[in-house]
C-alpha cells in the first residue's frame, strides 16, 4: 500500500475499492451454506453431507490469511480480513459438523481438524524462522497458489456436472456470479498491487467462473425451451 501523500491516491482508491468488493463478494459465498446447515440442526443429522470441503476451504483460508498478514506481505491486508472472515465461517460449519455426526465421521472430522491447525502451525513455524523477507513472501505465495489451484477442483466437478446432465440444478446462479464477481474483483485487486500471488490464482477463478455463467445461461435456456414444449408431438401418417 503506498504511503504519504499516495495512500489517498486515485490509484490507491481504486486498488483498494476492488479488495473491498472482493470482500464483499466473498461474505456471500461464505453463507451460502447456511441452508445446509439449518437443515443439520433441524434434523440434528448430518445426514449424507459431508465435512470434508469445509475442512479444505479452513485450511486455504488459513494459508491465504496468513498471506496476507503484514508480516508475510505488506500492503495486502484485505486479503487476510476476507480470509479471517472466511476461516470463522468455516470454522463454525465445522463445529456445527461435529456436534451433529455420527461418532464415526465425528472422529475423522475431529482428526482432520487438529491437522489442519497443525500444518497452519508447521507453515507459520517455518516461514518465520526459516524465511526473511522478501523470500517468506515468495514461500506462503507459492502455498496460498497452490492452495487456491487445489479449491477449484469445486467448480471443476460441478461444470462437469451440469454439461452431463445438462442441468443446472445444482449451480445456482447467484452463486456463480459471486464467484465471478469475487474472482475478478481480487484480479484487479493483485494486479493494482502487483502481486501475481493474488492475481493469477484469481484470474483462473475468473475464468471458470465465465465458465459456469455461459453454461448457466446455455442449459437454463435449452430446459426452459423444451419444457415449453409440446407434451405430445401431432402424429400424422
Amino acid at each position: 500500500m503506498a504511503e504519504g501523500g499516495m495512500s489517498s491516491s486515485p490509484y490507491s482508491i481504486i486498488s483498494e475499492g476492488a479488495g473491498v468488493a472482493g470482500n464483499i463478494c466473498a461474505f456471500v459465498l461464505f453463507v451460502s451454506p447456511i441452508p445446509t446447515f439449518k437443515r443439520i440442526i433441524r434434523n440434528k443429522s448430518t445426514e449424507q453431507f459431508s465435512g470434508l470441503p469445509y475442512i479444505y476451504a479452513l485450511l486455504n483460508c488459513l494459508i491465504c490469511l496468513w498471506y496476507g498478514t503484514p508480516v508475510v506481505s505488506p500492503g495486502l491486508i484485505l486479503i487476510a480480513t476476507v480470509n479471517t472472515i472466511g476461516a470463522l465461517f468455516q470454522l463454525v460449519y465445522i463445529l456445527i459438523f461435529i456436534a451433529y455426526a455420527d461418532h464415526r465421521r465425528r472422529l475423522k472430522v475431529v482428526g482432520l481438524l487438529l491437522g489442519v491447525f497443525a500444518v497452519f502451525a508447521v507453515i507459520v513455524s517455518i516461514s518465520l524462522c526459516v524465511f526473511e523477507p522478501p523470500n517468506r513472501q515468495l514461500f506462503v505465495g507459492y502455498l496460498s497458489v497452490f492452495s487456491l489451484i487445489s479449491m477449484f477442483a469445486s467448480p471443476l466437478f460441478i461444470i462437469n456436472l451440469v454439461i452431463r446432465t445438462k442441468s443446472v440444478e445444482y449451480m445456482p446462479y447467484y452463486l456463480s456470479l459471486a464467484t465471478f464477481l469475487m474472482s475478478i474483483a481480487f484480479f484487479a485487486y493483485g494486479m493494482l498491487k502487483h502481486d501475481a500471488f493474488v492475481s493469477i490464482p484469481n484470474g483462473i477463478g475468473a475464468v471458470l467462473g465465465i465458465l459456469q455463467l455461459v453454461l448457466y445461461f446455455h442449459y437454463s435456456r435449452t430446459n426452459a425451451q423444451l419444457s415449453r414444449a409440446p407434451l405430445l408431438e401431432p402424429y400424422t401418417v
